[in-house]
């Protein structure tokens, strides 16, 4: 027999709590036009990996413990003598969430990582929303994640996170995180 798996905790709540509110508040009066989160993006540029290939190595070993998903490996498209990057050459890493794996890393992101943040204020208003309904944030270390073991560490890295969703306006996205918990400034 097959398993039935369980709803990750936030999908759940989307599903049951958020999308009612939504409904309401923004008075749909078709269910599938209640915005949705679709996917998440998580980038981590590696600039020091021109020189030294296993800096980008252990970013990916990085990455792949955070999204619980193996990254892909970024590309420099154009070349940049000061930097010593030539076109091609890999510099950063991405990886794209989506369904249980997407609400299970934001889960453990509102709950765990951003209260570990150093004088985390909640993120600004709408500085990260780009005008289609979708949100960018970005971190200055992954070490906030209780995957990443402190001692392993060779080096502090940021990453960005973007949240695409199905809303069409910021107003509408940002209603949606914040249904998540995603912690807004007032």
């Amino acid at each position: 027999m097959s398993e039935v798996k369980e709803l990750p905790r936030l999908q759940k709540h989307y599903r049951e709590v958020v999308r009612a509110q939504l409904q309401q508040e923004f008075g749909y009066k078709n269910p599938f036009e209640v915005p949705t989160l679709q996917k998440i993006v998580i980038n981590m540029g590696v600039g020091e990996a021109a020189g030294d290939q296993k800096k980008l190595d252990a970013a990916l070993a990085e990455l792949t413990l955070i999204s619980g998903q193996k990254p892909v490996k970024t590309l420099a498209k154009k070349a940049i003598a000061g930097f010593k990057i030539r076109a091609g050459l890999p510099i950063g890493c991405k990886v794209t969430l989506r369904r249980e794996r997407m609400y299970e890393f934001l889960d453990r992101l509102v709950t765990i990582a951003l209260p570990r943040v150093r004088d985390f204020r909640g993120m600004p208003g709408n500085k990260g929303f780009d005008g289609r309904g979708n949100f960018a944030m970005g971190l200055k270390e992954q070490i906030i994640f209780p995957e990443i073991v402190y001692d392993k560490v060779d080096a502090v890295r940021g990453m960005d996170i973007i949240f695409v969703t199905s809303a069409k306006t910021d107003a509408e996205a940002k209603a949606l995180l914040k249904g998540f918990n995603l912690p807004f400034q007032k």
